[in-house]
């Protein structure tokens, strides 16, 4: 809700100094501070899709195959999604780094020290790379224990069916 509401905010911004500059005036930064919105955003955002199994997989391969098949699959996926995640936490570090070391700011009107949407940013990676890994082990758990359904429930892909279920769950 929070998200939707600081993306509405910025919506709102952009279409002002929109107008504004139609009448020859503006509020300035606003494809600066939308930038900085989109980056928290999506960073931060990607954790929360990851967690609703709402990231996209393409399942037509996945679902060809039987349990175990399955598994192997799932277990690739996220295991794959842990390692990219942590490579690009680890990428993010330099960039925050180096807007320390220099107390650099942002090259516009707004001059925004770049250490504060860059902290943002980062954070969202780490907690993103945090939270892929540990499902990751997580995953190797329950495989561990046999607790092969809970695996599924937990790691395997959302079908058009349980969506609807769910969709239908929540409305009641």
């Amino acid at each position: 809700m929070t998200v939707g509401v600081l993306l509405a905010l910025t919506v709102a911004f952009i279409l002002l100094d929109i107008t504004l500059r139609q009448l020859g005036a503006s509020l300035g930064g606003s494809s600066e501070i939308s930038g900085y919105v989109m980056a928290a955003t999506a960073s931060w955002g990607l954790s929360f899709a990851l967690i609703e199994l709402a990231h996209v997989r393409i399942d037509f391969l996945r679902l060809r195959f039987r349990t175990w098949g399955r598994i192997v699959m799932d277990l690739l996926a996220i295991g794959s999604l842990a390692v990219t995640t942590i490579v690009v936490a680890v990428q993010t570090w330099p960039v925050l780094g180096k807007s320390l070391q220099s107390s650099a700011r942002a090259n516009t009107p707004l001059e925004t020290p770049l250490w504060i949407p860059q902290t943002i940013w980062f954070s969202g990676w780490l907690w993103f790379a945090l939270t892929a890994s540990l499902m990751l082990l997580c995953a190797i758990g329950l495989l561990a224990s046999g607790r092969l359904q809970s695996f599924d429930d937990q790691f395997g892909t959302v079908s058009e069916a349980d969506a609807k279920d769910s969709e239908q769950e929540a409305a009641r």
